[in-house]
């Protein structure tokens, strides 16, 4: 009987090996810490009003010392060169120290550049000081809870205050974006939630909008649908 008993165990591995890996997927480094292999860049000429091709990747963005460091101007982004959907993706931030704050973004499910000036199709989670996690939709929609009161024009506001830690401290910020559900939370605070997302699959983006800016810690972890 208890032959019979190891020889189930052993054929039930398999299975429950399985089961293990799917419910923990292994999460994926989108930032190496070392350079910025894996994304492209897009900028913009405000004078101009279209797409500077002229000022390089590295003026605007650069890495050091495992940091991506990010100018703040020209305006623009980073994207990642893959698209995704159904995952969870943990990036980490802060304004640094000496410096009053300001404005970023992620922007998650990126797709159709200048929907909005050099801003592309996507649905973005904000960054800026002291607002960090409402949404602002770009060329698509979402719904959100108390939209009468939280709702202005394309921006989202977010469910709480004081989430966000003092400028020159790091803060983490977690998406979740499931179908076409998308979660955020920062520093442990569930701070949004919006359904029926127009979009549910598009690229990873990192704005630069006027501010200096750090990032370190990107990963993504996919999710089953």
């Amino acid at each position: 009987m208890q032959r019979l008993r190891h020889l189930a165990v052993l054929a039930a591995a398999p299975a429950i090996l399985a089961g293990l890996a799917w419910a923990a997927p292994k999460p994926i480094p989108l930032f190496n810490g070392k350079d910025l292999t894996g994304w492209t860049h897009y900028l913009w000429d405000s004078q101009a009003k279209q797409q500077d091709t002229t000022t390089p990747m590295s003026a605007v963005w650069s890495v050091k010392d495992g940091v991506l460091i990010c100018q703040g101007k020209p305006v623009g982004y980073i994207r990642t060169d893959k698209e995704y959907e159904n995952y969870r993706l943990t990036l980490e931030w802060r304004w640094p120290a000496g410096t009053e704050g300001g404005n970023s973004g992620v922007l998650v499910h990126t797709t159709t550049p200048n929907a909005l000036g050099p801003w592309p199709k996507s649905i973005e989670v904000q960054l800026a000081k002291d607002n960090a996690g409402d949404f602002w939709v770009i060329g698509t929609t979402i719904e959100v809870e108390n939209a009468e009161t939280r709702r202005q024009g394309r921006r989202h506001i977010n469910l709480t205050d004081g989430s966000e830690r003092p400028i020159g401290e790091w803060n983490k910020m977690e998406i979740e974006c499931r179908g076409d559900e998308i979660k955020v939370w920062v520093n442990g605070d569930f701070v949004n939630h919006a359904t029926k997302a127009s979009e549910r699959r598009g690229a990873i983006a990192l704005q630069s909008e006027g501010a200096l800016i750090h990032f370190r810690n990107i990963y993504l972890t996919p999710l089953e649908r």
